[in-house]
């Protein structure tokens, strides 16, 4: 977006901080119309050569094939699509538009022969972009900005958003990711900005509000939020943590009516500290659980006070997905549903119903969850492995 003799007229990505509109130049070189989630996982089910991701393929192709008929006959009606990509407990989630505007949320792990950037580039290729416009580093460990080198050699990055220095220097893994950024963004090639929390990120149909950032937050509530949290006093205190997932930049997604959290890996003290004694979020529709749903986040201070309408954890299959943090989610005034990216050994039998998890037991078949959203509030989310969609009226 721009400012133009007073009016803003949406052009491209904007910055706001402080107020202020930063417009930032770049080419948008859309390709095609909505996803066809039935290519892609025919794409990693060939990639990974497994019995299981080729019976996946074969289960999603119909209603993938008629979605992607029904966006390409009205192409008004084109959602916002969320990809979660699996990157095996690490997190990688790609918001592309209706109109192709893209941000991803953080990169997955380096190595692995690029096993991750290929994963993140296939879905936004698949998606019908051939570059990213924004990728936003939650935090420099390793799961979260570790791919971004093996990234930019896939798919050409407009800009890199992050909160500034690494603050866990005593930790080599951290260190080494961050470094390995800070000379990817020392070519010169890519805008770069820090965030503070209040800034936003404005796309046409899109706003993400930084809530968090560097360990600081707001600190005014954000419109209709402010009201007292019952919830503090179910959430016991816990030590400061030291590391990178303090510092996590979390946003606020927006989307017409639809409302959809991601903290990274904030951890549960800091999320006390921004939700008590009074709940500054409010309430949202989809909630990206924190820390791929590992048990030092997720404090009822913050889960129950926001009433997510359903929850997607970014875990795998022996990272993340505690047993507790899992009792938890599914505690949830109001959740409708659990999504896991992985079936959580750790959890056993309290992991949701497999229908509701896109890896199950077994064999490593990469498959993602796909999000699709209108402006009206209504969303679906896809499970490719089995073909379910599981719709989500608007309220």
């Amino acid at each position: 977006m721009m400012v133009r003799g007073g009016a803003v007229v949406a052009v491209a990505g904007t910055w706001r901080a402080n107020g202020e509109l930063s417009r930032r130049h770049r080419a948008w070189r859309g390709i095609s119309s909505l996803s066809a989630a039935a290519a892609l996982v025919g794409a990693m089910a060939a990639g990974s050569g497994t019995a299981r991701a080729q019976q996946a393929a074969q289960a999603a192709a119909q209603p993938a094939a008629q979605s992607a008929n029904q966006a390409s006959a009205e192409p008004e009606t084109q959602p916002l699509q969320v990809f979660f990509a699996d990157v095996e407990g690490g997190q990688a989630t790609l918001f592309i538009t209706p109109d192709k505007h893209s941000l991803l949320i953080d990169t997955g792990w380096p190595d692995n022969k690029g096993r991750d950037a290929d994963r993140i580039a296939l879905l936004a290729r698949r998606a019908g972009i051939n570059r990213i416009d924004d990728v936003l580093i939650t935090h420099y460990h390793t799961d979260h900005a570790g791919g971004v080198p093996q990234l930019v050699e896939r798919i050409p990055v407009d800009t890199f958003i992050d909160h500034g220095p690494n603050r866990q220097t005593d930790d080599p893994a951290t260190e080494a990711a961050y470094e390995a950024y800070q000379k990817v963004l020392a070519t010169g090639k890519y805008h770069h900005i820090v965030a503070k929390p209040g800034d936003e990120l404005l796309m046409p149909g899109l706003n993400v509000e930084v809530l968090t950032s560097d360990g600081n937050f707001i600190q005014q509530p954000l419109p209709g939020a402010g009201q007292p949290n019952p919830y503090c006093r179910d959430s016991a205190v816990r030590p400061p943590d030291k590391t990178e997932n303090a510092r996590s930049v979390g946003v606020l997604i927006t989307f017409g009516k639809l409302k959809i959290l991601d903290l990274g890996d904030l951890t549960w003290d800091k999320e006390m500290d921004m939700m008590c004694p009074n709940n500054r979020i409010g309430h949202v529709d989809v909630l990206i659980v924190s820390h791929h749903g590992w048990y030092q986040s997720s404090s009822p201070a913050l889960v129950d006070a926001i009433t997510p309408r359903v929850a997607i954890m970014d875990n795998g299959a022996n990272k993340g997905g505690s047993k507790v943090t899992i009792e938890t989610i599914r505690r949830i005034p109001g959740l409708e549903t659990l999504w896991q990216l992985h079936y959580s050994e750790e959890a056993g039998a309290d992991n949701p119903p497999a229908e509701d998890i896109a890896n199950v037991q077994g064999e490593d078949t990469g498959l993602f969850l796909e999000l699709t959203a209108q402006p009206d509030g209504s969303f679906a989310v896809l499970n490719p492995r089995t073909g379910k969609t599981q719709q989500y009226a608007a309220r």
